[in-house]
């Protein structure tokens, strides 16, 4: 089956994409009765819970579960080595590949522990009391380790090593040293020193981000059942159920087909949840107690034990002619991994220069473990670290040359037709658009007042499309179900149903989304990357056409006319033989003779969706800096996004503005913080701060439509591109405000206070 497909019948008039209906899951939302991974309850279910290394980085030389488990009421415990030997082997499932055997040992640790959160064992009892004191009784002795937790002490030749057999990969010569540098790679154009030889203005920065979490109110959990006939289920929320099936399978040396997987609803992600941390522990759990065992985390556990994104050094160098020409860019980029290789730096060098033209430029990038917990996936994963690098060091370079910020940009700008930085050619992008909507925005001519600073940046993310299954069924009173694997993380049920309806030329309301189960649909990629309203609703529109084609062919055979002589049109079948004219046949009129027509009406389309068009977002944003105390309030905020076609318009602001919410939480508040012994001191939502309503002004949407020919409705992913400029965007606007380059976020009162002092 091909995976582009041509326009709709319905021509350039839309019914339903492009409109606004209530979201299918809402009332069940706001009224408590959706059912999240800690709401599932299955009878006779234990309480599952995890022990975790109080050390940042520690050899594990025993551990004695005696004791533990003569407690009345213990029914499982498990530890590392209860689960088989894995190899070294990256397997796709998640936002990228991902070292299985990593995986595995980030579930539970083996030799060693790398993080303090890190987990050692896990037990299942009748209680959750009798769980804690079972924890308490299970005798662990560590061996303590040096430990290090920034980057670039990580990447010091002296510094303690991680894994003692990791050589840095990516090198021209494999290195005759181990070291927690786990690869570099390299992205190049032109000749750079040629470039900067013939630039008239440098600048020159080093900027630094730190580790933030992705936020979700919803902690991780899961319910697993190990049957005695070897068959297992796993209820969980997470971002993709085919991708918890695949890692437990791995993980467990068991069958795939022997795992069904269940997604509930999900209480955010952002990335966060496309890796597997508690699932297997709880199957392992499940199959020694031969009873289900339910395992819900904590917020401290939340926090110590799952995925941050990467803190980040980043170092800029941007030459540039007299009149605004960047000639020349020297990128070099620092990420955490945390306790095993996967920091997003490959990302966050192929987006670092993605916006601008520039024939000469070297990005460097470096991955490095450290002792924190392994990163995850984090919202156009890596890009808004080295956009906030970049568009620094673009901003400082406007005021360098006295050029306003988006002649700058426009000046540079990419077009359809450049090769972009990471390689391929740009095709039907919007990002000129997106600056030209800013610039012609109330808000870029707006005054400041006193104290306040005006801030822009721009960002850039690749959109994905991948594999996808779908399917869509007709009901017997001629409404629809449709059937997809990726789990509503965003708004992808009323899309879903939105573009089934206008192909099939119903009403929204009478097409049901449902996600199913491993059992139920076919394979289907993650919800993540931007994916799933272009690749799974490419599958959709897909199974809708097929739908039409097989009514139109039904109603054919009822009026006995050729297949030809028969047209859709909004939900109904015409007949265009003037010889037979008939009275046109509503879906629900064919529907009910399906009987007699050939049987059930429905369709399955499986494919690897090509063709996502990359977007460009554009944010300004206006600060007010208190002199007196370094308080930094954002008064007003902007952000144009090239967004192919808005399905759901509504949907589509949501993710702008949320996007934006999230990069101003990191610009300003948020950040791990550890103290001396590798631990991190503020594990909960009191001291990671992050903002609430109270501290945002509205934030205004502005979608600019550049349609992407590849899907049926010209849409793109929207999902990532919103986080990507707001770390620059509130860090030009605070510069701007009191006149000083601020390179390290966040910027909390009292950084910003000691650069007025400075400066």
């Amino acid at each position: 089956m091909t995976d582009v497909l041509d326009r709709p019948e319905a021509g350039d008039t839309l019914r339903v994409v492009g409109t606004r209906p209530a979201r299918p899951d809402g009332v069940d939302k706001v009224t408590g009765r959706a059912t999240y991974g800690a709401d599932f309850t299955m009878a006779g279910q234990l309480v599952g819970k995890i022990l975790r290394s109080p050390h940042a980085h520690a050899r594990i030389v025993s551990i004695d579960t005696r004791k533990a488990r003569a407690l009345p009421g213990v029914k499982a415990i498990v530890i590392g080595t209860d689960f088989p030997d894995q190899a070294s082997e990256e397997l796709a499932g998640g936002e990228g590949a991902s070292n299985i055997r990593d995986i595995a040992l980030n579930c539970l640790a083996r030799d060693k522990v790398l993080y303090q959160g890190h987990a050692v064992a896990a037990v299942a009892a009748t209680s959750s009391s009798i769980a804690d004191a079972a924890l308490a009784l299970i005798d662990v002795k560590y061996e303590v380790l040096p430990h290090v937790t920034d980057v670039e002490a990580a990447m010091a030749p002296d510094a303690p090593l991680l894994d003692e057999t990791r050589f840095t990969t990516g090198l021209e010569t494999k290195p005759d040293k181990p070291s927690n540098i786990a690869s570099r790679m390299q992205l190049k154009r032109g000749d750079l020193a040629d470039g900067f030889a013939s630039a008239d203005v440098i600048v020159e920065g080093r900027y630094i981000t730190p580790a933030v979490h992705q936020g979700y109110i919803e902690p991780h959990a899961c319910v697993a059942s190990f049957g005695a006939d070897g068959q297992c289920q796993v209820w969980a929320s997470s971002q993709g159920q085919f991708m918890i099936r695949a890692y437990c399978a791995k993980i467990l040396n068991i069958e795939a087909s022997d795992i069904r997987v269940t997604p509930a609803e999900i209480g955010g992600g952002f990335g966060g949840k496309t890796t597997v941390y508690i699932e297997p522990v709880a199957l392992a759990l499940s199959k020694q107690a031969g009873a289900p065992v339910k395992i819900v985390m904590t917020r401290d556990e939340v926090f110590r034990a799952t995925g941050p994104t990467s803190g980040a050094v980043i170092e800029v160098k941007l030459g540039a002619k007299s009149d605004g020409t960047i000639v020349a860019a020297d990128v070099v980029l620092k990420y955490q991994a945390g306790a095993f290789p996967g920091s997003p730096v490959g990302a966050g060098a192929m987006t670092a220069l993605a916006c601008y033209n520039i024939p000469n430029f070297l990005i460097t990038g470096y991955d490095v473990v450290n002792n924190t917990p392994k990163v995850a996936a984090y919202r156009a994963p890596g890009a808004p670290i080295s956009a906030f690098g970049v568009e620094s060091a673009v901003d400082e370079l406007a005021e360098k040359l006295g050029m306003d910020p988006i002649a700058l940009r426009l000046k540079n700008a990419v077009h359809d037709g450049d090769k972009a930085a990471y390689g391929p050619t740009f095709k039907n992008i919007g990002y000129v658009e997106t600056l030209e909507a800013i610039a012609n925005h109330p808000h870029y001519k707006a005054p400041l007042g006193p104290n306040q600073g005006r801030g822009l940046a721009v960002g850039f993310w690749f959109n994905v499309g991948g594999e996808s299954t779908a399917a869509v069924n007709i009901v017997e009173d001629g409404s629809a179900v449709v059937i997809s694997g990726n789990p509503d993380i965003g708004g992808s049920r009323a899309s879903m149903a939105m573009m089934a309806a206008e192909v099939l030329g119903l009403p929204v309301e009478h097409v049901r989304p449902i996600v199913a189960d491993t059992a139920s649909i076919g394979f289907s990629m993650l919800t993540g990357g931007s994916r799933t309203t272009f690749a799974t609703g490419m599958a959709v529109t897909q199974a809708a056409q097929k739908v039409v084609e097989d009514l139109k062919r039904r109603a054919a055979e009822i009026w006995d006319v050729a297949v030809d002589k028969v047209e859709w049109v909004n939900g109904s079948a015409v007949c265009l033989d003037a010889a037979k004219a008939k009275p046109d046949l509503t879906l629900a009129a064919i529907a009910g003779q399906s009987a007699k027509t050939g049987g059930p009406i429905g369709a399955t389309i499986a494919l690897n969706a090509q063709g996502a068009g990359p977007g460009f977002g554009v944010h300004l944003c206006d600060v007010e800096v208190d002199p007196e105390t370094g308080h930094v309030s954002v008064v007003r905020y902007t952000a144009a996004q090239d967004v192919g076609k808005a399905i759901h318009p509504s949907y589509v602001e949501g993710q702008v503005q949320g996007g934006a919410v999230q990069g101003i939480g990191w610009a300003l508040n948020e950040e791990y913080v550890f103290d001396g012994k590798g631990a991190m001191e503020n594990p909960g939502f009191l001291d990671y701060r992050m903002p609430v309503a109270s501290d945002l002004p509205m934030i205004d949407a502005v979608l600019v439509e550049v349609a992407n020919p590849r899907h049926p409705f010209g849409a793109k992913g929207v999902g990532e591109v919103p986080i990507v400029p707001p770390l620059a965007a509130v860090g030009n606007a605070v510069s701007r405000a009191i006149g000083v380059r601020m390179h390290d976020l966040p910027l909390s009162p009292p950084r910003v206070r000691a650069a007025i002092d400075a400066g």
